[in-house]
């Protein structure tokens, strides 16, 4: 009997003793069987998917005059790109055989064993961190939290509005300035906002930013990325170099604290300089830091920002995790890039919350926006805020102390044995730059990883840099001095036993530290000039919550106030609020999908890297393109990604002077904003009052711009809601003068697994897999926004594992003509990749066309049966619409004084998010129902806005005055409608339970109408203070 096998390998050294039981396991003795034709897989997953059952569907088909969904298919999309669909062309990627729930798991466990988790001290941004049970399993996997939308409807989202001012109010604590927003994509992009923050705030000054090179690598290269389309002039060098004066001050400069080698600075007096140049001053910083030093508030800076991601949530090999940005000057605030929440109240006078200035945003402002940004990162931002109201202030602080103790003893030790510390002597948080006396930093490294099992940073070829995090213990510093005690030789094995037989050049262990006092070093050390003095997490909300169960309490009390897709349908048009299956959540808190750091060696990633390149090939079929990156980690970013892949394509055959973008009036609001950043000028294009664009202005436009003409920006379907017949004609024009067609996928769930862009004329895409491929909306985010594009274009993709994430600038690659990386990691968001590759897996091609086939299905039912009191505003030739339509409500606010708003208001009686309103056009309701909604909750959800309208009837015939009825009071809240008094002229009854169906399971807004007006005239972005609350009693 073969009883083991030893395979030595001095890179990946390894002991492995395998068995007969580990051998079974393998594969070696399982047996292949041909099941009989009644054994079938009893968990599949697509009838889990699809809302409505086969008769069902077939009763909306009737209605609507159709007889099967290939009919509709083959009416609603025209002709020529289903003509397309021929079997070269043919949708196809490997599935499980039988597309069962348990089947797809385990495929993937497989594929996600092959990385390797090791104890990682990379920093850079990113720590391994204890994730709080109560958080993960209440939070992270709880529906009620990671389903919900955007909280621009802020009645029914009072619960994470009040969670996400929690993590306002800690970034802005911790960083000691006024204002924060509720989140941004990543620390990079965060920082590439700063520079953007700094030109927009000092217009009359020259475009220069002066970026320190002890940023980290991946924020230095992200600057350099944004910064050249828009002309930004780039000053990299130590921050003592800086001439402000020679160079007019500049718009600001950009710092990191500590640095990315770990060392501390305390820029007090560099500040003072900058101000004295009126030049801003943004710090790049870490929050766990900050609870022990100076906070960039302390020390005068402008703005701060840098990831939360080390509170709470899990590397997950590059992210989502909550970038955050801080900003001092109140009268700058409109300038401050993504959403921010703020204090205001409701009509009663009871305090609440409202996402604040939303008239900055790109919907209104277009390429006048101050940011492109549309999805952030909502749902990890209430992770890392529930982390700082679930360890509170003195929590926090003892995290940081810990690990700050250990690395000065790390740091002792290492000198001790003879290795130069380059940080100043106790001068760093959690990171060291060390040299070692003997080995190069590529010697080090093989000896940690391939003995150890664990990872540090190459910072250079003779250096290295070690960051330890809230996870590190005494035997993770006693396995690293045991490293940097080794000689470099080929460790050997014993064969008696299971240990190596090692040469060490000196020994020292943790033991030598042990007795030593910690308590007045460094950070913790009161005569420091970084130590920090200011308070922090003062406000109740981090001080109350100590025990599980009274944390428990308020997690729930707060997502009880919310609307989400576990409450009812969410039918916001353009945004596809499908169902987020729990089968495709569960991969994500798996140990080999979250514990893996960004920057881990390429061996250690054969998983995500095998999950990535099948996801790839998934993509270029449904799409009909050649390339992917997944580095854009929001559709906005996408945008962006693939419009610079144009710019550089253009540049590399000469054509830099390609700079005109045409973007027709229906497209998505992001669209100019992007082209903006992206180095276009946008010129609109006309369409007509039927939605479809005005090829006669196409043409003219092209004409004039011909010799300039860059790109195209479409939506397809457009945003209107329809399927244009002239797509591929648009698609050739564009060409014909020299453009390139980008195609905005916001609404690829009405094409995918029936039309591929790249056949009908799309050059590059961007694909919102929060959309159309089931990651969750979250509140808010995560999204990732993957670029698809055509063999021409993929050589200008953003660049994937290159020097530039890994090594101090100066080592880094200098590519001018490739385009920079545009997210903090390769392949940003990676850890929610496994939610997208599990929905293809489990739909299979036959499955994703059903589902588009449905989702059409659903708006065009909905649509018949509103119609008749609701003008649909956009559909084809054919009287129909694509997976979404637009019901004018014009004349409501014309003969009745009812406005959209009212509409909006009133459906939350009726248990409902309201659709998107009034985009793309005003007074009006797009409407999209999605694939995985049933039949009855479709006409529970037409039912109410046909009740709704016969209420309006009733103030026609003026049973209820115009300014007291159930719709100007609407939403009736929880504490209005158990009041003991009711002075209304409508019964209690109507006004709460309007239809049948709402008493089953009633919602109940927290509050009454808010006042969008007063939180804009009265900005506060912080908890306000519990006096505040006291009309609220």
């Amino acid at each position: 009997m073969l009883r083991f096998l030893v395979k030595n390998n001095f890179k990946n050294t390894l002991k492995t003793v395998v068995n007969c039981k580990n051998l079974y396991k393998e594969g070696y003795f399982v047996k292949k069987f041909v099941n009989p034709s009644w054994v079938q897989p009893l968990d599949t997953f697509t009838k889990r998917h699809i809302g409505s059952s086969k008769e069902e569907i077939q009763e909306m088909l009737d209605f609507i005059g159709m007889e099967s969904l290939d009919d509709l298919t083959n009416e609603v999309i025209p002709k020529d790109l289903l003509k397309q669909n021929t079997r070269e062309n043919e949708v196809t990627f490997n599935t499980v055989v039988h597309g069962s729930e348990s089947e797809a798991l385990e495929k993937l466990r497989k594929t996600m064993k092959k990385n390797k988790v090791f104890k990682t001290y990379i920093g850079q941004g990113f720590y391994d961190c204890k994730i709080p049970s109560v958080l993960q399993r209440n939070i992270l996997e709880n529906p009620l939290w990671y389903t919900p939308y955007t909280p621009y409807q802020a009645e029914i989202s009072q619960g994470r509005l009040e969670a996400l001012i929690n993590f306002q109010t800690m970034v802005a604590d911790l960083t000691g300035l006024k204002f924060s927003n509720a989140s941004l994509l990543d620390e990079a992009s965060a920082a590439a906002e700063a520079m953007n923050f700094c030109v927009n705030s000092r217009p009359k000054k020259p475009k220069t930013i002066f970026l320190s090179i002890d940023c980290h690598p991946q924020v230095i290269e992200v600057i350099k990325t944004k910064a050249e389309p828009l002309g930004i002039n780039l000053i990299i060098d130590k921050h003592e170099n800086f001439d402000l004066q020679k160079n007019g001050g500049g718009c600001g400069v950009i710092l990191q604290n500590p640095t990315t080698n770990g060392t501390l600075h305390d820029y007090e007096d560099f500040v003072k300089e900058c101000h004295k140049e009126d030049t801003l001053v943004c710090i790049g910083t870490d929050l766990l830091a900050c609870t022990l030093m100076k906070s960039p508030g302390d020390i005068g800076a402008d703005v701060a920002f840098g990831s939360a991601q080390r509170f709470g949530v899990p590397m997950g090999f590059g992210g989502p995790a909550a970038a955050f940005f801080s900003i001092n000057d109140e009268k700058l605030i409109r300038k401050m890039p993504g959403r921010i929440v703020g204090v205001t109240k409701a009509k009663d006078g009871e305090l609440c919350y409202r996402l604040t200035l939303q008239t900055r945003e790109q919907h209104i402002k277009r390429q006048n926006a101050t940011s492109n940004i549309c999805t952030a990162q909502a749902l990890l931002a209430n992770m890392s805020g529930f982390f700082g109201v679930y360890h509170g202030p003195e929590g926090l602080r003892a995290i940081a102390a810990q690990v700050h103790k250990f690395t000065i003893m790390l740091q002792d030790g290492l000198k001790k044995l003879g290795h130069k510390v380059i940080n100043p002597n106790d001068g760093m948080f959690d990171t060291i730059h060390v040299l070692h006396k003997k080995l190069s930093s590529d010697q080090l490294l093989e000896l940690a990883s391939g003995i150890f099992k664990i990872n540090i940073r190459k910072y250079c070829d003779a250096s290295v840099c070690i960051s330890l995090d809230e996870t590190t213990n005494l035997q993770d510093v006693d396995d690293l001095l045991m490293l940097f005690s080794m000689e470099y030789t080929k460790p050997n094995w014993r064969e008696d036993t299971n240990y190596i037989v090692m040469k060490y050049d000196q020994q020292i262990n943790v033991n030598s530290f042990i007795n030593q006092n910690f308590d007045n070093r460094g950070l913790l050390n009161e005569e420091s000039k970084l130590y920090r003095r200011s308070e922090y997490l003062t406000h109740p909300v981090f001080n109350v919550y100590r025990s599980e169960t009274e944390l428990l309490r308020y997690i729930t009390t707060l997502q009880n106030k919310d609307i989400s897709l576990a409450t009812s349908m969410i039918p916001l048009g353009s945004c596809t609020m499908k169902l987020n299956a729990a089968v495709e959540m569960l991969p994500i808190t798996w140990p080999e999908v979250n514990c893996i750091h960004p920057f881990a060696p390429k061996y250690q990633t054969l998983g995500y890297r095998k999950l990535i390149k099948d996801f790839k090939n998934i993509l270029c079929s449904l799409t009909g393109m050649d390339g992917v990156t997944f580095q854009p980690n929001a559709g906005s970013s996408g945008e962006y990604t693939g419009l610079m892949a144009i710019r550089h394509y253009n540049n590399s055959i000469g054509q830099s002077n390609r700079n005109i973008c045409l973007i027709p009036t229906s497209a998505h609001g992001t669209n100019p904003a992007s082209a903006h950043l992206a180095g276009f000028k946008v010129v609109t294009v006309k369409c007509h009052e039927n939605g479809y664009i005005d090829i006669d202005d196409l043409i003219q436009k092209c004409q004039k711009y011909q010799d300039d003409l860059g790109a195209f920006m479409v939506t397809y379907p457009s945003t209107y809601g329809v399927f244009e017949e002239t797509i591929t004609e648009v698609c050739s024009i564009i060409h014909q003068y020299g453009g390139q067609v980008y195609l905005d996928g916001a609404n690829f769930n009405a094409l995918a697994g029936i039309v591929q862009p790249g056949l009908f004329g799309a050059d590059v895409l961007h694909l919102n897999l929060h959309k159309t491929f089931c990651i969750p909306h979250g509140g808010g985010g995560p999204g990732m926004g993957p670029v698809c594009c055509k063999k021409h274009l993929t050589p200008f993709l953003p660049l994937e594992y290159s020097n530039v994430y890994q090594y101090h600038p100066k080592y880094a690659i200098d590519n001018q003509k490739d385009m920079g990386p545009v997210s903090s990691a390769p392949f940003s968001s990676a850890s929610i990749l496994p939610i997208s590759w599990m929905y293809c897996q489990l739909m299979k091609p036959s499955g994703l066309k059903l589902a588009t086939q449905v989702a059409i299905l659903n708006a065009n039912y909905m649509k018949k049966k509103l119609e008749h009191i609701f003008p649909v505003l956009y559909k084809s030739k054919k009287k129909l619409v694509a997976h979404e339509f637009i019901i004018n409500m014009t004349k409501f606010q014309k003969n009745n004084k009812i406005g959209v708003v009212d509409f909006a208001k009133r459906l939350i009686d009726y248990n409902f998010h309201a659709p998107t309103m009034s985009w793309p056009v005003p007074n009006s309701f797009m409407i999209e129902p999605t694939e995985s909604e049933s039949k009855e909750e479709l006409d529970n959800f037409c039912d109410a806005l046909i009740s709704i309208y016969h209420e309006i009837q009733e103030i026609s015939e003026s049973k209820y005055p115009q300014d007291n009825n159930v719709l100007v009071n609407a939403p009736h809240s929880l504490p209005l409608s158990t009041a003991d008094e009711w002075n209304f002229p409508y019964s209690r009854s109507k006004a709460i339970y309007p239809l049948p169906y709402i008493r089953k399971s009633k919602y109940f807004s927290p509050v009454r109408r808010v006042d969008d007006v007063y939180g804009d005239r009265n900005i506060s972005c912080s908890c306000p203070p519990l006096s505040a609350y006291e009309n609220n009693e």
